[in-house]
């Protein structure tokens, strides 16, 4: 065994015996970043073990959820009108395109997969690399990104400003009428309202021994077991910290060196954040295929396996693969009161 294998061993271990791992890309990356406590043998699996039941949906001002519902549906965002938020997000589609990298204007590929929208406000930063510190500020990010809506405010502000119930509505609710903050606010107000709860996780966590199946309860022990919840914790079951894809090996070793890989390098630029991305939330991960962020995993059997021998240096079994990826699926939740698909 290398040094680095073993080393990562010991990391692994420790972070189960210690109860928690946060990571920080840099030193003046601010505080350092933690989950909740991680149960190491979780013979109860309650909700004191790493995992926390999905928060109740914030207090939100309707009329402005409203706002941004419409600004997340409508396609003069971008500069040929033909792409929407929801174009990339689809909540009809566990809140992603399931596609490999989203397609902009003009048939443009991105370079990276698009995560799901739904429980974005848990996440601790936006995007895979962090570069946004808020929804708000995520929401920005695609109107003016070439490959995306290749657009910008005054465009979709003179677009919009044409359209009489929007100028009602942010003039109702912004002093400042529209703007490019105050389309963003609105956005992001409509994305904290996108919860996903009753997943059979969350009626377990809050009581119900009878909302996990036997399979299911394997499952959620071996993912507690086997250091799983080191880095998927909390109420996101994720996205609360930064990790690096390929902690037991280079799971990228055989890639030209593509800057979508290069993760929060690409923000910092600093070489130990290479290959350095969000910890994703695996709330929903069921029915948001393919995985990772260059969607290099086509199935949740794939992705459970990789993140075995790339993450855990274990290879599973079958049996492991089967109870884990039972487990996944009770993570799924309802979008008005209707069960994600």
């Amino acid at each position: 065994m290398n040094l680095r294998k073993f080393l990562a061993i010991m990391l692994v271990s420790s972070v189960v015996a210690a109860g928690y791992w946060g990571m920080r890309d840099d030193a003046d990356s601010g505080p350092l970043e933690t989950g909740p406590a991680v149960s190491s043998h979780s013979s109860l699996l309650s909700g004191s073990a790493a995992l926390l039941p999905l928060p109740p949906v914030p207090a939100l001002p309707a009329e402005k959820v409203a706002l941004g519902k419409r600004l997340f549906f409508d396609t003069r965002l971008s500069r040929d009108n033909t792409i929407a938020c929801a174009s990339c997000h689809q909540l009809e589609s566990g809140g992603s395109d399931r596609l490999l990298v989203s397609v902009g204007i003009d048939g443009r590929q991105g370079s990276i997969n698009a995560p799901t929208v739904f429980n974005s406000s848990l996440n601790f930063v936006q995007f895979w690399d962090g570069r946004a510190a808020s929804l708000e500020e995520q929401a920005a990010g695609p109107v003016h990104n070439t490959l995306e809506m290749d657009s910008n405010w005054a465009e979709v502000i003179a677009k919009l400003s044409r359209d009489e119930a929007y100028n009602r509505a942010f003039g109702q609710l912004y002093k400042q009428g529209m703007s490019g903050e105050t389309i963003v606010d609105a956005i992001a107000t409509f994305e904290r309202s996108l919860l996903t709860p009753n997943a059979p996780v969350d009626r377990f966590l809050e009581g119900d021994q009878t909302a996990l199946n036997p399979l299911e309860r394997d499952g959620y022990q071996r993912f507690l077991d086997y250091g799983c919840a080191s880095c998927h914790q909390g109420a996101g079951i994720g996205g609360n910290m930064f990790q690096r894809f390929g902690v037991m090996d280079d799971y990228l070793r055989e890639r030209a060196n593509r800057q979508s890989d290069l993760g929060r390098f690409n923000v910092t630029g600093l070489d130990q954040d290479k290959n350095v991305f969000k910890v994703p939330s695996l709330r929903n991960v069921a029915v948001t295929p393919p995985y990772f962020h260059d969607g290099s995993a086509k199935t949740l059997d794939e992705a459970v396996i990789v993140m075995g021998r790339y993450q855990l240096g274990r290879e599973l079994s079958e049996d492991d693969v089967k109870a884990l990826t039972a487990f996944l699926r009770a993570l799924t939740g309802e979008w008005e009161g209707k069960r994600l698909q």
